[in-house]
């Protein structure tokens, strides 16, 4: 990958990423306001500002890159779709956005830039629920990836993770990027320091099985076997897209 191109990328993924933790953390502070007394309001209210937020972040810059999780990052590595080289500068853009919006949304709603938080977020089933919630994750970005449906990522992944934030006892972190810079705000949607090693390891196994299974599910081969065939049948689409092909990224 191109030097400038590099650079373009790795901008997009530390304004989408800023942009991302700014709308999960300021929501979640807007709805502890708005309904003080109502914590199912609350997570309703930041689940579906924050799924929203993920469709229009990724509708405007997965022209340029729209990962803004590590985890999508590593896969796209071990999938074939990006150099490692490539990979290192996109992660750490990822975490730098992370804390960039976490500061923001702090400031936004006059508090100080960085506090950190003191919510433990801790045990066997929230652990498990980060497992799921990142397999179920990858599924559906790769699944559209390796089928050819890359345009329809952007509400895929929003309807996801709105509907994970409540199926989920963890409500859906499944981010490392994400899980690190709510560290620093301690508000409803914040996580403490101690809190936060276990849920990345557990998001990593998560992402590992959600590899394993996009391979099972959708095998490169018999995915370009099946494109091939399409684009040479009459009634093949102007529009279809090619499977698998690096650079496709989502």
């Amino acid at each position: 990958m191109g030097r400038d191109l590099l650079l373009r990328k790795v901008a997009a993924e530390v304004v989408g990423t800023a942009f991302l933790v700014a709308a999960v953390i300021g929501s979640g502070i807007a709805a502890t306001r708005l309904s003080p007394d109502d914590v199912g309001l609350q997570l309703l209210q930041n689940s579906i500002v924050t799924g929203a937020a993920l469709v229009a972040l990724i509708l405007a810059l997965q022209p340029v890159s729209a990962a803004f999780n590590p985890l999508v990052t590593l896969a796209e590595v071990v999938l074939g779709l990006l150099h490692v080289r490539d990979a290192v500068p996109l992660v750490l853009g990822q975490v730098a956005g992370g804390v960039v919006g976490a500061v923001v949304a702090n400031l936004m709603f006059d508090l100080d830039a960085v506090t950190i938080s003191t919510r433990e977020r801790t045990g066997g089933d929230l652990w498990l629920a980060e497992v799921v919630a990142t397999l179920g994750l990858l599924v559906v970005i790769f699944g559209s990836v390796r089928s050819g449906r890359t345009d329809t990522i952007a509400y895929a992944v929003g309807g996801y993770i709105t509907a994970a934030y409540w199926f989920t006892s963890s409500t859906s972190f499944a981010n490392p990027a994400v899980t690190v810079a709510r560290m620093f705000s301690d508000t409803f949607a914040g996580i403490s320091p101690g809190s936060v090693a276990p849920f990345l390891a557990f998001q990593l196994l998560g992402a590992g099985l959600a590899v394993l299974l996009v391979r099972l599910l959708y095998p490169a081969e018999s995915l370009r076997n099946a494109a091939t065939a399409t684009a040479t049948s009459p009634a093949t689409s102007a529009d279809t897209a090619p499977v698998d092909q690096p650079g496709d990224r989502s």
